[in-house]
């Protein structure tokens, strides 16, 4: 398995919200990238008037500088790059999500800022040029020595501490996107129609259905019927 279907399998069940509004985020500035977010959901269903107030108040601010964000976005598509199917965290949007994420949640501001710094502070020790500059491999050594903790070197921890920040807000961000929703195959309800437990789920599970019970609770054409027992409490029709 690989890694974005690791962190897929992860995430199923463990992460629900509303889609965040998708709209092309590379190569543009920070402030149009934010704005669009901000317009793409201030109408979003649920919403009250004074959510939308604050959405807009935090939106107003900046706390990230650009160099910030720049690195944010190389370290959130290292952490999801691209598929074949769908795009990755940054064409989700997911460095617009984070710089109001530590608006919206001041207690992060802190650990993003100093982690940030500590990873320009690491790239600088170990190839005299910052994090974003660095190429994918020099960028991937480092990552390599924060992102396992159970491997990480005691001097790490600091940046152990900052991974572990940013894997939680990547992910977040973005599998609680339009793209990340769609990617995770979330189809919503479906109201009306059941035709049973997927015949691969009955094959994992080494069991099926049987064929009286089939017919008495799968036929689509009986679905507006209204079920009939008898005095056993056996299900007839």
């Amino acid at each position: 398995m690989n890694r974005r279907k690791t962190l897929k399998t992860l995430l199923v069940g463990s992460i629900a919200g509303a889609a965040l509004g998708t709209t092309a985020c590379k190569n543009e500035g920070s402030e149009t990238v934010v704005e669009q977010v901000v317009n793409s959901n201030s109408n979003l269903y649920g919403r009250t008037p004074e959510e939308i107030e604050i959405d807009k108040k935090l939106m107003a601010q900046t706390f990230l500088n650009e160099h910030e964000l720049e690195t944010i976005a190389v370290l959130c598509d290292i952490i999801l790059p691209p598929s074949d199917t769908a795009g990755g965290a940054t064409d989700a949007k997911v460095p617009a999500f984070i710089e109001f994420m530590v608006k919206d949640l001041p207690a992060n501001q802190l650990p993003m800022r100093g982690g940030l710094a500590w990873l320009e502070n690491e790239s600088h020790s170990r190839f005299n040029k910052s994090f974003k500059a660095l190429t994918n491999e020099e960028q991937i050594q480092i990552v390599e020595d924060i992102a396992y903790e159970d491997k990480a070197t005691p001097e790490m921890e600091y940046g152990v501490q900052f991974f572990n920040l940013m894997r939680n807000l990547t992910l977040t961000g973005y599998y609680t996107s339009e793209m990340g929703i769609k990617d995770l195959g979330y189809q919503g309800n479906r109201a009306n129609v059941w035709d049973g437990v997927p015949e691969e789920i009955l094959k994992d599970h080494d069991v099926e259905y049987d064929p009286e019970w089939l017919a008495k609770c799968v036929d689509q054409e009986k679905r507006n019927d209204i079920a009939e027992w008898d005095d056993q409490g056996n299900l007839l029709t």
